[in-house]
């Protein structure tokens, strides 16, 4: 099991990284994977072709906010991650040919993921072993990070994105990642599809490992904008092909 974890500000294609990553890793022998969705917006679904309501799956937040406030249940005595366990597994997988995914969803309570993460982070434990990969988008922000979804990660990706405040998240994710104790095999540096040629001595100066950027790829671009799935894009695709030199140059191809 390899895990790889990706992370930065918001607006540097994560999403569209992660998407790209598991189509690439498909189709060089990688599977099966298994999709993290951390991000509430929930746009990896869609960037990879699976449709959550139409395969009647929940998110783990619609699970608990069905198991502890529309139904009978109460959080108080015993975790709600251990009481759902059963339901993430059965509603709140997505199963696909070569992927699997689960989706974190939206907050459950007002201002705080803890208990979607702790629900989370508890199914993954015991899920993720018949998998070769895992992959998790996270969102823009420090905490899922913090609060060690997983704990134990081959490979942290920073992508970072046209800004100063993009460079400066990389220390800060490598540092919340050393003091709240994720176990990790390499923190590395990619360009997101906005950073030029001519920035990457910059992403450099960041003192880890710079592994290359997306390439700004107009197809992949129409793709998202319309909504339609990554894995539909052509074998050829310069974008897919960038993502795939990304994954080689860190270490991790299948």
């Amino acid at each position: 099991m390899i895990r790889i974890v990706v992370v930065g500000r918001g607006g540097t294609g994560k999403t569209s990284f992660v998407a790209l990553a598991a189509r690439w890793l498909c189709e060089h022998g990688g599977g099966p994977i298994l999709l993290v969705d951390a991000d509430p917006d929930q746009s990896l679904a869609e960037m990879v072709g699976a449709d959550l309501a139409k395969a009647g799956v929940r998110t783990i937040a619609e699970l608990l906010e069905e198991t502890f406030i529309a139904g009978t249940g109460t959080t108080s005595g015993v975790a709600p991650s251990e009481r759902i366990e059963g339901r993430i597994w059965e509603e709140g997988l997505y199963e696909g040919d070569c992927f699997d995914l689960i989706a974190l969803g939206t907050k459950w309570v007002e201002g705080c993921y803890c208990l979607p993460d702790a629900a989370l982070k508890r199914a993954l434990e015991r899920l993720v072993r018949q998998y070769r990969y895992l992959l998790i988008d996270s969102p823009a922000g420090l905490e899922h990070l913090n609060r060690r979804i997983a704990e134990e990660v081959d490979l942290i990706v920073d992508l970072v994105g046209a800004s100063k405040k993009s460079f400066d998240h990389v220390a800060r994710a490598r540092r919340v990642a050393d003091e709240s104790g994720v176990r990790y095999g390499r923190f590395v540096v990619a360009g997101g599809y906005q950073v030029d040629p001519a920035m990457e001595s910059l992403a450099s100066s960041t003192g880890m490992p710079y592994v290359g950027r997306v390439e700004a790829d107009p197809v992949v671009a129409a793709f998202t904008l319309e909504g339609r799935s990554l894995f539909d894009l052509p074998a050829d695709n310069p974008g897919l092909a960038s993502v795939g030199g990304i994954l080689e140059r860190a270490g991790y191809a299948p």
